[in-house]
């Protein structure tokens, strides 16, 4: 991908909505695809890895969207991370790159990455077993994923000139 994109703003949900809990991001972004879809593109992926860089790549501003599960807070639990907490990660092999290695690479090439990103997770109860329903805390925090990334998608389209609706 070269040059710009024609919406600025990328919402890119990672997960796999057949893995119950790590679709949560699907979820949320298919709640605000809708009321932000003249400034945005959405995204499901289940892509990890290089394959990112193509969808960043060309976008003034990027909201990533998933779940984690570090058993460090209750599930439905929101956490924000920054990227900049990213640049002391390293690698658990030379065959994996996660999304730190993908920003890092990404600006060691030259490419014209977001230069706002958000990272948004929610706290999951079991992103393993094969089920299309989410447990029963993530389903009732599903709206504060909801609020939380509109919030952010509002600041965003503030900033952006005009967009043609129609």
């Amino acid at each position: 991908m070269t040059g710009t994109r024609q919406k600025p703003i990328l919402v890119l949900a990672l997960g796999n909505d057949i893995l119950g809990d790590d679709g949560i991001a699907f979820y949320a972004a298919r709640a605000l695809q809708e009321e932000f879809s003249a400034v945005a593109d959405f995204t499901e992926t289940a892509e990890a890895g290089l394959a990112l860089m193509e969808m960043l790549e060309g976008y003034e501003y990027a909201l990533l969207m998933d779940s984690v599960m570090t058993g460090q807070c209750d599930p439905g639990t929101i956490v924000e991370f920054q990227t900049e907490q990213f640049k002391k990660v390293v690698a658990p092999s030379p065959h994996y790159a996660g999304l730190p290695e993908v920003l890092e690479l990404s600006a060691r090439l030259g490419l014209d990455m977001p230069t706002g990103m958000r990272i948004l997770a929610m706290e999951v109860a079991d992103p393993f077993t094969l089920r299309e329903e989410l447990t029963p805390d993530v389903a009732r925090a599903l709206p504060n994923l909801v609020d939380a990334a509109r919030a952010i998608l509002e600041e965003w389209r503030a900033s952006v000139p005009c967009t043609n609706t129609h």
